[in-house]
């Protein structure tokens, strides 16, 4: 079982976010002002990792596959057109390796992704296939460039600190029946009182509630909610980020052919460079304004 705590394996690049309204745009290098908030965004790349500089030259095109159902990665805009975070980043890795023109984005039902690129109607998934053994069977992957975190949420006026230094002991902490997250919390924390709720609603009504001191669930998903109107501005981040591949799987990647080589190691190598230019965070910034890290 490999279960450990993501702050032994993040690098974490804290940016100045001047406020949520521009947090869009390229983070700014000053030093944080009183009104300004420093928003953490995650390296899950190695920087030792070292990738030869790829001759794409012989490809006529380059098709991206994804989906529409996987906001905030891959959805429709308000105009029906292809965007969220999968989508910039192909498109940045198309520039990164100069064959832009040449790049095509293609939506498909989830469903079908997997045999639209074994059938060849497209040369890399970019969607959030999941990095199982089934699939890694039929596909070659990149390195992940994404990670799910586990979080708590805390309502403001009572922090957690001293609780998590004492590993929760007897601390009720809401979280999803039957869900990874339940498990991980008994793997992680031991000695908390889990409080097993039907839904994350439900867990997150008991920690308005005080009928629970914490939630724990699934990091990306809390970050909207605590920036939503549901939330109120009642409830902020504890402890962590917390990371497991046993209990949350290894993250974000991009699929290709296995005999696709070539591709794989192109699309790694343009990957580097955009974590190593900065554009990575800029581009987690600009979709996850609240981070979950």
């Amino acid at each position: 079982m490999r279960a450990f705590l993501a702050v032994s394996v993040l690098a974490m690049q804290p940016w100045v976010v001047p406020s949520a309204a521009h947090a869009q745009n390229a983070p700014s290098a000053s030093p944080p002002s009183a009104s300004s908030t420093v928003v953490p965004t995650p390296n899950f790349w190695d920087q030792g990792q070292r990738f030869a500089e790829p001759d794409l030259s012989g490809r006529a095109r380059v098709r991206f596959l994804t989906s529409v159902d996987f906001a905030p990665f891959n959805f429709l805009d308000q105009r029906g057109r292809l965007a969220g975070f999968h989508v910039d980043l192909a498109r940045m890795i198309c520039e990164e390796l100069d064959i832009a023109a040449r790049c095509q984005i293609e939506a498909r039902p989830f469903a079908e992704l997997g045999d639209a690129l074994a059938a060849g109607d497209g040369e890399a998934v970019i969607a959030g296939l999941a990095l199982n053994a089934d699939n890694r069977a039929r596909f070659a992957f990149t390195h992940p460039f994404f990670r799910y975190p586990a979080r708590f949420v805390t309502l403001n006026a009572r922090p957690l600190d001293t609780e998590l230094e004492a590993g929760l002991s007897g601390v009720p902490v809401g979280v999803v029946a039957g869900s990874a997250h339940e498990a991980m919390l008994a793997a992680f924390f031991p000695r908390a009182k889990a409080v097993a709720l039907p839904t994350r609603e439900a867990a997150l009504e008991a920690l308005r509630t005080e009928r629970v001191r914490a939630v724990f669930g699934d990091g990306v998903g809390l970050s909207f909610w605590l920036s939503s109107e549901a939330a109120a501005d009642c409830c902020t981040f504890a402890g962590g980020p917390y990371l497991s591949d046993h209990f949350l799987g290894e993250g974000l990647a991009i699929a290709v052919k296995p005999e696709d080589e070539d591709l794989r190691s192109a699309f790694d190598y343009a990957i580097g460079r955009i974590v190593a230019s900065g554009r990575m965070s800029e581009l987690l910034l600009r979709y996850f304004p609240v981070s979950a890290f």
